[in-house]
This record gives structure tokens, C-alpha cells and sequence, in this order.
């Protein structure tokens, strides 16, 4: 059991029917009710390690398995000393056998039942045992009442394997009502819908225990960790030729500081010299602050060669100017990072759209760094379709671009045209202001 943000290492996540595979494979070679009775005592670990001061645990357990790890929780958590209750939603179509023989063993060890929510102070805690991977729609019922209880608690709420209302493949919320956690933990696998879309805010720090069962399972995402990251570089002589140059393209009346910003940002990721097209005729031809950014003129009409030779990052408050020097840039540019009102630009014509498409072919490489109200332009649908399927919707993005897609917010998705996509699970609400969405431009293009 170890809590995995930020991660050291880059982890597999698997959705609900990976889940439910790993779990029937694991199922199938052990005695029967191992796994929940290893679920169980996982769970009354963490909740003793997480709330070690607690005097009283409230556990909601539901109708299904998640409940039935909760109730397996509540005899060690019982036999420990605590002052254990638990509130037990009967389903209508009868317990599984796991969860039968955890409710039969709970009872017999004395743990005691309650309809009401106990008084809890801010030092005891109360575990979310709702509903969990299987979960396909809104909690309702008497389900949605624990629910609505337990965010009215003064103690901290812990989640047995997702937060009850929040769907583990992408982190979308499922109805009205669901659980914010403090601590989730996730058995078996790690699930991507922890770490993106509502994910992050529901299910607080997240832990995971794979209940000492491998997966063979492929992943379906990509949990970023610290050992992706690029290592500087170790070789002492080198110069700003052979360190690469970066051309930023945008910056129209009123909106140079977007130019700037991507600029600044380039030269500090790496790049040798950064050369800044401002789209603004009239703006200063220099940043008096950072004087080693270069100033050239709008599209840099006259260096095709240059061109060829630079890494371009197109868009940063490029406006509607930046449409005129995209189809330029589409076809010379061996790397290109479109931002903002390039894709904007891409958004609304379709022969931009077939000079992205067709880069790929030529052996150029792009990187596009949409928000999701871009990548809704993009793919002719709403921000609320991408924000429900983010995995899904940046892979269908670079299919669709054939580039490498940066889907920005809570859970960055980073997805190529062929592969798994990635989720950076790093950052917080701090990047939501104007300027950083040019920086990241800025340092990719750098990179």
C-alpha cells in the first residue's frame, strides 16, 4: 500500500473492464472469498495508518463488493479496538457469495449495524464502502442519502476503491451526488479516473494496493511519473548553435504579451536562440527585459531555410492574424506547437486542417496543446462531450490531427495517434489564468 501522487515512477492505470478481468483472473486461483477477505484487511490497514487517532469508524457500506470490503474491513477494524458501526444498504437482488460470507463473519465478530449516522467528532473518520468499478450510473435511493451524509461530516472521508459517484474510466461525475474524499484508496488497480476530469478534487490523496496480485492486463492509460522526465543534458561543450532554435509566431495588436510569454519560456527551457514573428505591426521590436529575444518580422516572409530549420510554436495570441501564415507554416516546419488561435484557425478551415493532417506523412512532428473548449472546435463537439471522456477525446484528437495532443486540465492527457495515452496528474487550480497555456506552448517548443 503506498500513496502514489506525484508518483516516482510511471504507473499503468486500467479501467472497469480491465478491473473486472484482473479480478476474475485473480479469483480463479485463489480459495474462495480470498480476495475480499485480502480487500478487507487492506482496507483496515489504511484506515489505521491514514487515521491512526480515531476512536470511531463509520463505514457506509453498499449493496455490492465495494460493501462487502467495507464489511471485511469492520471485523479487523473491530478487533483492533475501534468503536465500529456500520450502515449496511441491502441490494434488492441478494449479496454476492464474497460479500454474504463478509456480512455472516461481521456479525458473528459483534460489529455493530446502525440506520443512523453516528456522532462523529473531527477526530474519528467514516469510510465511503458505497458503490464502486461496477458502478454505471448516479448513486440514487438510499444510496445517495449516505452519500449526502457523508459530506456533511466534520471527519475526514476515506473511499474504498473510487469516491461512490465518480466513474473510475474518466473521472467524470455519474449523477447529482457523489463523495469527496479526503483518501482514496484503489485496490487492484490504479484507475484513471482518479487522476483527471472531477477526479483529482473527489478523491483526495490517492493510495493503491494490487491486494498482492499481478496484473497481465495491458494498461489503458499512462499515470506520468518522475522517471519520465528528460535528464539534462550531461555534455559540457555545447553551444547555442547546436542547442537548436525556436521561432514564436503570434502576438497581434493587443496580444503581443501571449508571444512574449511562449518566447521567455522557450529560451528558458533550452532553446539556443528564440526568435519572436509579432503579428502586432506596430508593437516595440524589443523585449527590454529580455533583450537575447529576437524580433523578426510578421511570418518572417524572406527565411523559408530558416524555417526548415527552426521548431516553430504558432498561436500564442495570434488572434484572427494568425490564420494567414498558418498554411505556410503547416507545410515548411518540421516541428511545430500549435496553441490557441492556431487551433482556432484549424478549427475553421478545412484546408488547414488537411495540411496538419498530412505533416505526419511528410515525417514532421506536431504537438497541439488544446484547452477543452479548442479540442471541442476541433472535433465538432462541446466542451461538456470532451470533459466527460478526456482519454477518449485527446485520442481521438491526434487520430483525427495525426500530432500529438496535450488535452490541458485537472489531469492533463497527453495522447498520440497510435499507443496509450499518458495522464500528468501534477499542478493545481494556480495554472488557471491567463499566460500559462503560452508558457507550456513556450517550453515545448524549447524542449
Amino acid at each position: 500500500m503506498r500513496a502514489v501522487l506525484p508518483p516516482n515512477q510511471t504507473m499503468a492505470l486500467h479501467n472497469s473492464r480491465s478491473t473486472r478481468l484482473v479480478e476474475q483472473q485473480s479469483q480463479s486461483s485463489l480459495p474462495a472469498h480470498a480476495l475480499m477477505r485480502r480487500a478487507g484487511a487492506e482496507v483496515a490497514r489504511w484506515v489505521l495508518a491514514v487515521s491512526p487517532h480515531a476512536k470511531q469508524v463509520w463505514i457506509a457500506a453498499g449493496p455490492g463488493n465495494n460493501g462487502g470490503d467495507g464489511l471485511d474491513a469492520a471485523i479487523h477494524l473491530h478487533a483492533a479496538g475501534k468503536a465500529v458501526s456500520v450502515s449496511h444498504s441491502v441490494p434488492s437482488s441478494g449479496l454476492s457469495a464474497d460479500a454474504q460470507d463478509a456480512l455472516a463473519r461481521a456479525r458473528a465478530a459483534g460489529v455493530k449495524f446502525v440506520d443512523r449516522v453516528p456522532k462523529l467528532l473531527s477526530s474519528d473518520v467514516a469510510v465511503d464502502a458505497l458503490l464502486g468499478v461496477g458502478a454505471k450510473r448516479g448513486p440514487d435511493g438510499e444510496v445517495a442519502r449516505r452519500v449526502r451524509e457523508l459530506g456533511t461530516l466534520p471527519c475526514p472521508v476515506l473511499a474504498v476503491d473510487i469516491p461512490t459517484g465518480l466513474c473510475p474510466d474518466t473521472g467524470r461525475l455519474l449523477g447529482e451526488v457523489a463523495v469527496c474524499a479526503q483518501h482514496t484508496l484503489s485496490l487492484l488497480t490504479l484507475k484513471p479516473g482518479l487522476f483527471t476530469a472531477e477526479g483529482r478534487d473527489h478523491a483526495g490523496r490517492v493510495w493503491w494496493s494490487s491486494l498482492d496480485v499481478t496484473s497481465h492486463e495491458p494498461p489503458d492509460a499512462w499515470l506520468i511519473g518522475m522517471d519520465s522526465q528528460r535528464a539534462a543534458s550531461a555534455e559540457h561543450s555545447l553551444h547555442k548553435g547546436r542547442r537548436g532554435d525556436t521561432l514564436v509566431v503570434g502576438g497581434a495588436a493587443g496580444m503581443t504579451g501571449a508571444a512574449w510569454l511562449a518566447a521567455r519560456a522557450a529560451h528558458a527551457a533550452g532553446s539556443g536562440r528564440v526568435f519572436v514573428s509579432l503579428l502586432d505591426m506596430d508593437a516595440p521590436a524589443l523585449d527590454f527585459t529580455r533583450p537575447e529575444l529576437m524580433v523578426r518580422p510578421a511570418g518572417w516572409p524572406d527565411a523559408h531555410a530558416m524555417l526548415a530549420n527552426c521548431t516553430v510554436v504558432a498561436g500564442c495570441g495570434g488572434g484572427s492574424a494568425i490564420a494567414a501564415f498558418l498554411g505556410r507554416l503547416l507545410s515548411v516546419a518540421p516541428r511545430l506547437v500549435l496553441d490557441a488561435d492556431g487551433l482556432n484557425a484549424v478549427a475553421k478551415d478545412s484546408t488547414l486542417a488537411q495540411l496538419l493532417h498530412a505533416r505526419a506523412r511528410r515525417g514532421f512532428n506536431t504537438v497541439i496543446t488544446p484547452h477543452p473548449l479548442e479540442a471541442a472546435r476541433l472535433l465538432n463537439c462541446t466542451t461538456a462531450d470532451v470533459q466527460a471522456n478526456r482519454l477518449g477525446a485527446a485520442t481521438r484528437l491526434a487520430q483525427q490531427t495525426s500530432a500529438l495532443v496535450v488535452l490541458k486540465g485537472s489531469g492533463t492527457v497527453v495522447a498520440a495517434p497510435q499507443g496509450v495515452p499518458w495522464i500528468n496528474a501534477t499542478g493545481n487550480s494556480a495554472l488557471a489564468t491567463a499566460g500559462t497555456g503560452d508558457v507550456l506552448a513556450g517550453w515545448i517548443g524549447g524542449c
